[in-house]
Protein backbone atom coordinates (compact mmCIF):
# COMPACT_ATOMS: atom_id res chain seq x y z
CA UNK A 1 0.00 0.00 0.00
CA UNK A 2 1.37 3.24 -1.15
CA UNK A 3 2.45 5.86 1.92
CA UNK A 4 0.13 8.71 1.07
CA UNK A 5 -3.27 7.06 1.10
CA UNK A 6 -5.29 7.73 4.52
CA UNK A 7 -7.15 6.03 6.18
CA UNK A 8 -8.45 7.01 9.53
CA UNK A 9 -8.72 5.35 12.68
CA UNK A 10 -12.13 3.55 12.75
CA UNK A 11 -12.06 2.39 9.35
CA UNK A 12 -11.34 -1.49 8.82
CA UNK A 13 -9.62 -2.02 5.78
CA UNK A 14 -8.11 -5.67 5.01
CA UNK A 15 -4.49 -6.31 4.64
CA UNK A 16 -5.00 -8.13 1.59
CA UNK A 17 -6.86 -5.19 0.21
CA UNK A 18 -4.76 -3.12 -2.67
CA UNK A 19 -5.19 1.29 -2.32
CA UNK A 20 -3.78 3.29 -4.75
CA UNK A 21 -1.82 6.23 -3.95
CA UNK A 22 -3.83 9.43 -3.09
CA UNK A 23 -6.86 7.87 -1.62
CA UNK A 24 -8.88 8.16 1.25
CA UNK A 25 -10.88 6.30 3.43
CA UNK A 26 -13.05 7.38 5.97
CA UNK A 27 -14.58 6.87 9.15
CA UNK A 28 -16.20 3.61 9.78
CA UNK A 29 -15.78 2.40 5.94
CA UNK A 30 -14.96 -1.15 5.79
CA UNK A 31 -13.00 -2.06 2.53
CA UNK A 32 -12.81 -6.10 2.09
CA UNK A 33 -9.76 -8.41 0.76
CA UNK A 34 -8.59 -8.35 -2.53
CA UNK A 35 -10.68 -5.11 -3.04
CA UNK A 36 -8.66 -2.93 -5.38
CA UNK A 37 -9.06 0.55 -5.17
CA UNK A 38 -6.92 2.87 -8.08
CA UNK A 39 -5.32 6.16 -7.34
CA UNK A 40 -7.21 9.31 -5.45
CA UNK A 41 -9.74 7.61 -4.83
CA UNK A 42 -12.40 8.53 -1.92
CA UNK A 43 -14.30 6.11 0.35
CA UNK A 44 -17.03 8.23 2.46
CA UNK A 45 -18.19 7.40 6.16
CA UNK A 46 -19.50 4.17 6.55
CA UNK A 47 -19.19 2.95 3.01
CA UNK A 48 -18.74 -1.10 2.07
CA UNK A 49 -16.35 -2.29 -0.17
CA UNK A 50 -17.06 -5.76 -1.01
CA UNK A 51 -13.94 -8.36 -1.58
CA UNK A 52 -12.61 -8.30 -4.69
CA UNK A 53 -14.59 -5.20 -6.10
CA UNK A 54 -12.18 -3.25 -8.50
CA UNK A 55 -12.25 0.25 -8.77
CA UNK A 56 -11.19 2.60 -11.56
CA UNK A 57 -9.02 6.30 -10.14
CA UNK A 58 -10.58 8.93 -9.10
CA UNK A 59 -13.73 6.96 -7.73
CA UNK A 60 -15.55 8.76 -5.14
CA UNK A 61 -17.42 6.37 -3.19
CA UNK A 62 -19.92 8.65 -0.60
CA UNK A 63 -21.32 8.07 2.87
CA UNK A 64 -22.82 4.55 3.69
CA UNK A 65 -22.91 3.31 0.10
CA UNK A 66 -22.69 -0.65 -0.35
CA UNK A 67 -20.67 -1.87 -2.87
CA UNK A 68 -21.11 -5.42 -3.18
CA UNK A 69 -18.92 -7.70 -4.52
CA UNK A 70 -17.46 -8.70 -7.74
CA UNK A 71 -18.78 -5.23 -8.90
CA UNK A 72 -16.25 -3.38 -11.24
CA UNK A 73 -16.25 0.76 -11.38
CA UNK A 74 -14.34 2.49 -14.11
CA UNK A 75 -12.03 5.46 -13.59
CA UNK A 76 -13.83 8.54 -12.37
CA UNK A 77 -16.98 6.82 -11.03
CA UNK A 78 -19.39 8.88 -8.62
CA UNK A 79 -21.39 6.71 -6.48
CA UNK A 80 -23.68 8.41 -4.34
CA UNK A 81 -25.17 8.47 -0.44
CA UNK A 82 -26.28 5.08 0.26
CA UNK A 83 -26.06 3.65 -3.07
CA UNK A 84 -26.80 0.45 -3.33
CA UNK A 85 -24.77 -2.58 -5.98
CA UNK A 86 -26.51 -5.82 -5.38
CA UNK A 87 -24.72 -9.22 -5.83
CA UNK A 88 -27.46 -11.72 -5.42
CA UNK A 89 -29.82 -12.12 -8.39
CA UNK A 90 -32.40 -14.74 -6.35
CA UNK A 91 -31.48 -14.08 -2.64
CA UNK A 92 -32.72 -16.13 -0.24
CA UNK A 93 -31.42 -16.72 3.93
CA UNK A 94 -31.95 -20.09 3.65
CA UNK A 95 -31.64 -23.01 1.17
CA UNK A 96 -35.22 -25.24 0.16
CA UNK A 97 -34.49 -27.80 3.27
CA UNK A 98 -34.65 -25.07 5.75
CA UNK A 99 -30.55 -24.65 6.53
CA UNK A 100 -28.58 -21.86 6.32
CA UNK A 101 -27.25 -20.51 3.49
CA UNK A 102 -23.37 -20.43 3.20
CA UNK A 103 -21.50 -18.67 0.59
CA UNK A 104 -21.03 -22.07 -1.79
CA UNK A 105 -24.84 -22.23 -2.19
CA UNK A 106 -24.71 -19.03 -3.86
CA UNK A 107 -22.67 -17.55 -7.05
CA UNK A 108 -22.52 -13.67 -6.53
CA UNK A 109 -23.44 -11.50 -9.85
CA UNK A 110 -21.87 -7.69 -9.96
CA UNK A 111 -22.60 -4.45 -11.01
CA UNK A 112 -20.10 -2.72 -14.07
CA UNK A 113 -20.10 1.12 -13.77
CA UNK A 114 -18.32 2.19 -16.96
CA UNK A 115 -16.02 5.25 -16.97
CA UNK A 116 -17.42 9.03 -15.63
CA UNK A 117 -20.79 7.48 -15.07
CA UNK A 118 -22.53 8.52 -11.51
CA UNK A 119 -25.00 7.13 -9.58
CA UNK A 120 -27.27 9.29 -7.23
CA UNK A 121 -28.17 9.16 -3.74
CA UNK A 122 -29.70 5.85 -2.07
CA UNK A 123 -30.16 4.91 -6.07
CA UNK A 124 -30.17 0.53 -6.38
CA UNK A 125 -28.48 -1.12 -8.99
CA UNK A 126 -29.35 -4.75 -9.47
CA UNK A 127 -26.91 -7.05 -10.78
CA UNK A 128 -26.15 -8.19 -13.03
CA UNK A 129 -26.32 -4.72 -14.85
CA UNK A 130 -24.26 -2.46 -16.75
CA UNK A 131 -23.81 1.28 -16.02
CA UNK A 132 -22.42 2.83 -19.21
CA UNK A 133 -19.78 5.05 -19.77
CA UNK A 134 -21.17 8.80 -18.52
CA UNK A 135 -24.41 7.67 -17.82
CA UNK A 136 -26.33 9.27 -14.75
CA UNK A 137 -28.77 7.35 -12.68
CA UNK A 138 -31.04 9.83 -10.77
CA UNK A 139 -31.52 9.76 -7.45
CA UNK A 140 -33.61 6.97 -5.42
CA UNK A 141 -33.75 5.40 -9.36
CA UNK A 142 -33.63 1.21 -9.16
CA UNK A 143 -31.98 -0.12 -12.19
CA UNK A 144 -32.98 -3.68 -13.28
CA UNK A 145 -31.41 -3.58 -16.73
CA UNK A 146 -28.47 -2.27 -18.85
CA UNK A 147 -28.33 1.84 -18.66
CA UNK A 148 -26.77 3.53 -22.23
CA UNK A 149 -23.87 5.20 -22.54
CA UNK A 150 -24.56 9.31 -21.54
CA UNK A 151 -28.31 8.30 -20.76
CA UNK A 152 -29.93 9.74 -18.07
CA UNK A 153 -32.39 7.22 -16.17
CA UNK A 154 -35.12 7.89 -13.35
CA UNK A 155 -37.87 5.84 -11.58
CA UNK A 156 -39.02 2.62 -10.22
CA UNK A 157 -37.82 0.32 -12.39
CA UNK A 158 -34.98 3.30 -14.17
CA UNK A 159 -36.21 4.59 -17.17
CA UNK A 160 -34.51 6.74 -19.99
CA UNK A 161 -35.61 10.18 -19.48
CA UNK A 162 -32.67 11.85 -21.62
CA UNK A 163 -29.30 12.53 -22.81
CA UNK A 164 -26.34 13.39 -20.83
CA UNK A 165 -22.62 15.11 -21.17
CA UNK A 166 -19.69 14.59 -19.87
CA UNK A 167 -20.28 17.78 -17.40
CA UNK A 168 -23.06 15.48 -16.26
CA UNK A 169 -25.11 18.32 -17.14
CA UNK A 170 -28.61 17.41 -19.40
CA UNK A 171 -28.30 17.75 -23.47
CA UNK A 172 -30.40 19.79 -25.36
CA UNK A 173 -31.64 18.99 -28.91
CA UNK A 174 -29.69 20.52 -31.34
CA UNK A 175 -30.56 22.17 -34.44
CA UNK A 176 -30.57 18.96 -36.86
CA UNK A 177 -32.31 16.38 -36.61
CA UNK A 178 -30.73 13.37 -34.12
CA UNK A 179 -28.54 16.11 -32.80
CA UNK A 180 -27.84 17.38 -29.07
CA UNK A 181 -25.55 19.92 -27.49
CA UNK A 182 -24.52 20.42 -24.18
CA UNK A 183 -25.16 23.55 -22.93
CA UNK A 184 -22.18 23.74 -20.45
CA UNK A 185 -19.31 22.75 -22.65
CA UNK A 186 -21.01 23.58 -26.05
CA UNK A 187 -19.46 19.72 -27.02
CA UNK A 188 -22.02 17.99 -29.91
CA UNK A 189 -23.53 14.90 -29.65
CA UNK A 190 -25.03 12.55 -32.47
CA UNK A 191 -28.18 9.59 -31.73
CA UNK A 192 -28.10 6.97 -34.12
CA UNK A 193 -31.02 4.29 -33.19
CA UNK A 194 -30.72 5.01 -29.13
CA UNK A 195 -27.59 5.23 -29.05
CA UNK A 196 -25.62 8.46 -28.44
CA UNK A 197 -22.01 8.75 -29.08
CA UNK A 198 -19.95 12.70 -28.62
CA UNK A 199 -18.51 13.93 -32.08
CA UNK A 200 -15.13 14.26 -32.32
CA UNK A 201 -13.72 17.73 -33.90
Amino acid sequence: MSTDVRIVASADVSPDAVIGSGSSIWHLAQVRENAQLGENCIVGRGAYIGSGVIMGDNCKVQNYALVYEPAHLGDGVFIGPAVVLTNDTYPRAITPDGSLKSAHDWEPVGVTIETGASIGARATCVAPVTIGTWATVAAGAVVVKDVPAYALVAGVPARRIGWVGESGVPLVRGEAEGTWVCPSTGAHYSEIDGTLSKETA
